[in-house]
């Protein structure tokens, strides 16, 4: 029974971040139109799906992405994570403000950056002000743990532990278990499944830009989608080969 949903709208981002799981870039493509988006979706809600979560590249970067909140809001628990920049974009403010999802997920790429930790936080409590569940992805690196236990304390002034996730920087860079909890300071945090042992999440998948389906965001070994429905979801769970990310 999968039960959680993650599609990555598109591989398109202006951040262009070096150690992006995605491979996005400024030049990066789009294969989801905003109709198969919705399509797809509903199917999987109509079988069981309770949550969707909108990723990319930067979601708020593509467009159509207001017309499949739109659609999906009534049907589930949604959520998106972004880098937070176009909310700065005073047009992608005001329809997010008459057109949002449950939850928005911040994420912090470069705890060790005032600037841009500054900006996330001002955007927490601009996001809760308009009635939206603010989070944080805080990514960590092992080269960065001073900062990123100094962006923790700072989040957690304005958010719930339960609203703050540690995520290990993958594919060189991985802080140890010990390491990321570290950032904490011993209070409880929020972390990936798989920060104890690797293995595929049975109520979750997850599905790319180019329309790729595996039980993890990060695994290879992801089987394409025969079709843009919860049976071809389902084939292309059962065709992938889940592999860890850090072998």
């Amino acid at each position: 029974m999968i039960e959680m949903l993650s599609i990555d709208l598109s591989n398109y981002c202006s951040k262009q971040c070096s150690f992006c799981y995605n491979h996005s870039t400024k030049r990066g493509n789009v294969m989801w139109t905003p109709s198969e988006v919705i399509s797809f979706a509903k199917d999987c809600i109509a079988h069981g799906v309770k949550a969707v979560s909108l990723g990319g590249g930067e979601p708020f970067e593509y467009d159509g992405v207001f017309r499949i909140i739109e659609a999906l809001y009534p049907l589930c628990y949604l959520t998106i994570t972004s880098n937070g920049i176009p909310l700065e974009n005073p047009d992608i403010w005001e329809r997010l403000k008459a057109q949002h999802p449950d939850k928005i997920h911040l994420t912090i790429h470069q705890p060790q950056s005032e600037e841009e930790v500054s900006r996330v936080v001002r955007q927490l409590g601009a996001l809760e002000n308009i009635g939206i569940k603010p989070g944080v992805n805080l990514l960590v690196g092992k080269d960065n743990l001073p900062a990123a236990i100094a962006t923790f304390e700072k989040v957690s002034k304005v958010l719930e532990a339960e609203q703050i996730i540690l995520v290990p920087q993958r594919f060189g860079n991985t802080p140890t278990p010990r390491e990321l909890a570290k950032v904490s300071m011993k209070r409880p945090f929020q972390s990936p499944s798989c920060l104890l042992a690797c293995a595929p999440p049975s109520h979750f998948a997850s599905v790319t830009w180019d329309k790729k389906v595996g039980s993890c965001s990060f695994t290879a070994g992801k089987a394409p989608l025969p079709s843009l429905n919860f049976e071809g979801l389902c084939v292309a769970l059962k065709n992938a080969q889940f592999k860890s990310c850090l072998s």
